[in-house]
């Protein structure tokens, strides 16, 4: 059931999908079992969520316990690595298809307080250790601009792979745009673009 959900909030929105949606959806005939076995429709919402969070942080860290001891990072794009590549997985190895950053991304735009309750800085212990050493790699960057580029950085990564996503449903039909080879890599020189760029003297001069 849970697959199943996270797939119809992803294609039609959180509030486009009713209970009864996800239980015809689902095949069951009893429509109290979405309750039964979740409690409610944003509990279910949050069991989602973590589900897929847990799964990010737990490959970020792991990336990031195995770069301090090889002594790194020592490069900005180490840990672009780390930071992108955990949500890049998801849209090739979820057995039920991908589905969840656009389900994330639809909670994010509708209903942040949700989001907020069920994450918080909770399951963001890899986000938080790449953000500390992006400041420490960066710090000749002022830091107000930097914690907005690492804040853009955040958003185009959901954005960008939830956008990779919706061709999987239309299988075998697939974009040109995510099957060419050096793809991961070309996005990763974009980030990496924006986080080193040097300010431009319209932003210094904003910044006074």
């Amino acid at each position: 059931m849970k697959a199943v959900a996270q797939r119809l909030f992803a294609q039609h929105g959180i509030d486009g999908v009713t209970v009864a949606d996800i239980v015809a959806a689902a095949g069951q005939r009893n429509k109290a079992s979405l309750q039964y076995h979740f409690g409610s429709k944003d509990e279910l919402i949050g069991e989602l969520l973590v589900d897929g969070a847990q799964k990010v942080d737990a490959f970020r860290l792991a990336l990031l316990d195995q770069m301090a001891a090889d002594g790194g990072p020592r490069h900005v794009r180490d840990v672009l690595d780390a930071f992108v590549r955990p949500v890049y997985q998801l849209t090739v190895t979820e057995a039920e298809g991908s589905t969840y950053l656009r389900f994330l991304s639809n909670v994010q735009l509708t209903h942040r307080e949700l989001f907020r309750a069920h994450i918080g800085a909770k399951w963001n212990t890899g986000y938080r250790r790449c953000l500390e050493h992006f400041r420490n790699l960066l710090a000749h960057i002022p830091t107000p601009v930097l914690e907005q580029r690492m804040s853009l950085v955040a958003i185009y990564t959901t954005t960008v792979f939830s956008i990779k996503e919706a061709p999987a449903d239309d299988a075998p039909a697939s974009s040109r745009l995510w099957t060419r080879k050096f793809t991961l890599d070309n996005i990763l020189d974009t980030y990496e673009a924006m986080l080193v760029c040097v300010p431009s003297a319209a932003t210094l001069e904003k910044l006074k």
